[in-house]
């Protein structure tokens, strides 16, 4: 197994997106092969100040002074000792920095070191001081700067900015309509600076009834509010959205897009062949990042938004003939297999080694448990595998609903710590009730028009979790029937989802929808809850006759909280996590003794024999929120004897 460790760090050009785009496409070319590990120190050991650190350190390291980076570079250290990977994947400068400084007076290390350079001009930048064995760069002007610094030509590698791998996929045409015959423009407004004048443009982009305009408000309620409350007087052709999820289809699906310059962006509409009009410039990263395109007659800077609307107005002239040039313009500048091309050539560099596949997880058909025999048939299916004990946690949230991590990122975090058994209960409300239509526009829960899409997400990376990490992954939702009391609210967990269900079903009628495909449902905290902020949801046990014979197991511990009068009861139980930020892996688990396989768990849960619950702590997970130098680490031992 090839093991790949990418740095990346928050500084403003996109090195963490980066990073994700990079890790995906390695896995994805080689999932039997590559273990990747993506990491910000800066983040690890400095939180939220590490962007304003590292440029405020840029030159100060370029000089050799670590005294203010120092317990970075000493995470490093710690780090690469305990890892030990075969390549090393630089996004930042000062990782380079640090490396030399560790590796000092003829020092060797045993891996890899692939620089990857983001920006679009040297500068005063310390890339080419850095003693790395290649230099990957965006552009052949790059490489020559790098060379004109001293770089030697065989190191440099010209592979693209890794834009995200879904690029490559390629999508019909006929998905954007062709203004030349008379179809409407659409304009893709992604709300991401100029906030301040972002209502009077939406107003003016409004003012146009030919044009349709979908609306990002990238995570910022304020500005999602004041776009929805615009899209009310155009509803048929104005479309608001929380976040940009799945932005290369949303900028392969639109004529222009309205944004700043980043770096990442950028390159992400020049892949998608999408022009920009960006009313701000932020930085000189951004005017170089919009340079690029005006000088390719691609994209327009319009600050003002008469000046936007005016562009518009000329994009779509004529049939969009201005469009159309600028879409033409953008075909040469695109390389929408950047991220693929990187990661073959790291694949490349790898040290071979002894590959052991792991066997692809047998599907057997759901059962429907209606008797003896049918309890029969499924304990001679299970008898192929050996039971074992599994570590579960069945109720955990991405950022498709409240939660702070992404699928990838939920995957790997439990991946790393050994779980067995993963399900991603996203919420979802039901939009028959007023509280729950109130929730759908705050972005927390799965957007109504997008369970398909969340469906398709987490079936994606079922195969990279289970060839990874020996994890089974298993789709879930947590639906929410909320009431103006705790007496009339439900939560229900439906884990091992096959496939979307209406959420405004009433609650036997989506019991019923779910045990259809085979699934569990669970009741979730459903007694009263003493160690979070939440409003209880307690329908469930106030009419606990009537739907204990329904349910398939009742949480009996959540997060910190043990329900008692659940476990007096002697319903089936689990214990959950109701996972949402990292520091809630220190909470309540679910331990199995059954055989690894989907039916087989569900199978275990529903008769609740050989279910035991835990309380996990992971140490690991302290050190990784509180970072400390190597020798500190080793004083402590010494101490603790």
């Amino acid at each position: 197994m090839k093991k790949i460790l990418i740095l990346t760090a928050r500084t403003g050009e996109g090195e963490n997106v980066v990073g994700a785009h990079l890790r995906r496409a390695l896995e994805h070319l080689g999932s039997q092969e590559a273990r990747v590990e993506v990491l910000d120190l800066f983040d690890s050991c400095y939180g939220r100040f590490d962007a304003l650190l590292v440029r405020g350190f840029r030159s100060i390291g370029a000089l050799g002074d670590f005294n203010g980076l120092a317990r970075v570079r000493d995470a490093l250290r710690d780090v690469l000792r305990s890892q030990e990977p075969d390549i090393v994947i630089s996004t930042c400068a000062l990782y380079g920095l640090f490396l030399a400084d560790i590796y000092r007076g003829g020092r060797t290390r045993d891996f890899t070191l692939i620089s990857l350079v983001l920006e679009t001009a040297l500068d005063d930048s310390p890339w080419p001081r850095i003693p790395s064995d290649y230099f990957t760069v965006t552009n052949e002007a790059m490489a020559g700067e790098l060379m004109a610094a001293g770089v030697a030509e065989e190191k440099i590698k010209v592979l693209g900015f890794p834009v995200q791998p879904s690029f490559v996929k390629k999508e019909p045409e006929a998905d954007l309509p062709d203004l030349a015959h008379g179809e409407r423009p659409r304009i893709l407004y992604l709300i991401n600076s100029a906030r301040k004048k972002a209502p009077k443009l939406l107003d003016r982009l409004l003012e146009h009834p030919e044009w349709d305009v979908t609306i990002c408000a990238e995570g910022d309620e304020d500005m999602e509010q004041m776009a929805r409350a615009r899209a009310a007087t155009a509803p048929d052709r104005c479309d608001v959205l929380a976040e940009g999820r799945n932005l290369p289809r949303l900028l392969r699906r639109h004529h222009v897009v309205i944004s700043r310059a980043e770096t990442g962006l950028v390159q992400e509409a020049i892949a998608a062949r999408c022009p920009l009009v960006t009313p701000k410039i932020g930085s000189k990263i951004e005017e170089m990042a919009i340079s690029l395109l005006t000088r390719a007659n691609a994209g327009v800077r319009a600050e003002k938004p008469r000046e936007v609307t005016d562009w518009l107005e000329r994009a779509f002239r004529d049939g969009g003939r201005l469009a159309a040039l600028w879409r033409k313009n953008l075909e040469p500048l695109g390389q929408p297999d950047g991220a693929v091309n990187f990661a073959r050539f790291v694949l490349e560099q790898a040290v071979p080694s002894t590959i052991v596949p792991i066997p692809e997880l047998r599907a057997l058909p759901a059962p429907v448990m209606n008797g003896k025999a049918d309890l029969a048939v499924m304990a001679r299916r299970l008898r192929r595998l050996p039971k074992k004990l599994l570590l579960c946690d069945l109720h955990t949230h991405t950022t498709w609903s409240d939660g702070k991590l992404t699928i990838p990122e939920i995957v790997d975090f439990y991946g790393q710590r050994g779980f067995d058994c993963l399900c991603i209960t996203d919420h979802l409300c039901d939009p028959k009730r007023l509280l729950g239509r109130l929730v759908n526009l705050t972005g927390l829960v799965i957007p109504p028009g997008e369970l398909a899409d969340y469906f398709e997400a987490i079936e994606r990376e079922k195969k990279r979790a289970w060839a990874k990490y020996d994890l089974m992954l298993m789709t879930g939702v947590e639906f929410n029937k909320d009431g103006y009391t705790a007496k009339t609210s439900t939560h229900l967990l439906g884990v091992d989802l096959k496939q979307p269900i209406d959420p405004s079903l009433d609650l036997k009628s989506l019991i019923a929808e779910i045990h259809a495909q085979g699934a569990l449902a669970i009741a979730s905290h459903p007694h009263e809850m003493k160690s979070h902020w939440g409003k209880d949801t307690l329908y469930l046990w106030e009419h606990v006759e009537e739907y204990a014979p329904l349910l398939d197991a009742w949480e009996v511990a959540n997060r910190d909280d043990i329900f008692n009068p659940v476990g007096l009861r002697k319903l089936p139980f689990i214990a959950s996590s109701d996972f949402h930020k990292p520091k809630h892996i220190h909470s309540w688990k679910t331990v199995l003794y059954c055989e690894k396989e989907a039916e087989a768990i569900k199978h275990c849960i529903r008769v609740n024999r050989d279910v035991s619950l835990t309380l996990y702590r992971d140490h690991r997970f302290g050190l990784e929120e509180h970072p400390l130098p190597l020798p500190a680490l080793e004083d402590l031992a010494e101490k603790s004897g």
